[in-house]
């Protein structure tokens, strides 16, 4: 079986990397502290135990639940549909702090987030980004656009004050999201 093969029989990075890379060179790209954690199946979680969400952004979000590598929140501000990934890994602040596999999960875990937004959403575009120049956990920005918001083409960073989301609307986006990303 070849990589192409491999790829069709599965849809999730994890397992196509475990199906063509050998036992040793997970194990050598990886962190060997986790290591264990991701050899299982690929949609268990793969959380840091010591790892904990930086106090700015429990400040800032609704925790909706967890995927395998990244903690899914919504930010307070209903100006836009903007959610956080935070990937569960003590001390990362770069994407490149996380190993291959590691990378490649978020990168699945962006991807369908990422889908599931738009579809709910139906915006003009996405923007996705990491930046961390405040908060240094790692954590990447999925925000749903459109031509008619206030910040509409530049950044939303500083255009408009947070507005409080409505609390039966926020119900409704989270689950309608936790439906779509394979949370409830």
């Amino acid at each position: 079986m070849g990589p192409g093969s491999a790829l069709r029989l599965s849809r999730t990075t994890v397992e196509y990397a475990v199906a063509i890379l050998p036992l040793t060179d997970l194990v050598s790209y990886g962190r060997t502290k986790h290591a264990r954690t991701y050899r299982g199946h690929p949609e268990t979680s793969m959380p840091d135990p010591a790892w904990s969400l930086h106090s700015r952004l429990k400040e800032d979000t609704i925790d909706i639940g967890d995927l395998p590598l990244c903690k899914v929140l919504v930010i307070k501000d209903a100006n836009y549909p903007w959610l956080l990934l935070v990937p569960r890994r003590d001390g990362a602040v770069e994407i490149i702090d996380l190993d291959e596999v590691e990378q490649a999960q978020l990168m699945t875990e962006i991807t369908r987030v990422s889908r599931a937004l738009k579809e709910i959403t139906k915006c003009d575009k996405l923007n996705v980004a990491a930046l961390g120049n405040l908060v240094p956990q790692l954590h990447v920005h999925v925000i749903a656009r459109r031509t008619s918001d206030a910040a509409w083409p530049r950044p939303v960073w500083g255009v408009m004050p947070p507005l409080a989301h409505d609390a039966e609307e926020v119900q409704n986006f989270i689950s309608a999201l936790r439906r779509k990303i394979w949370l409830g």
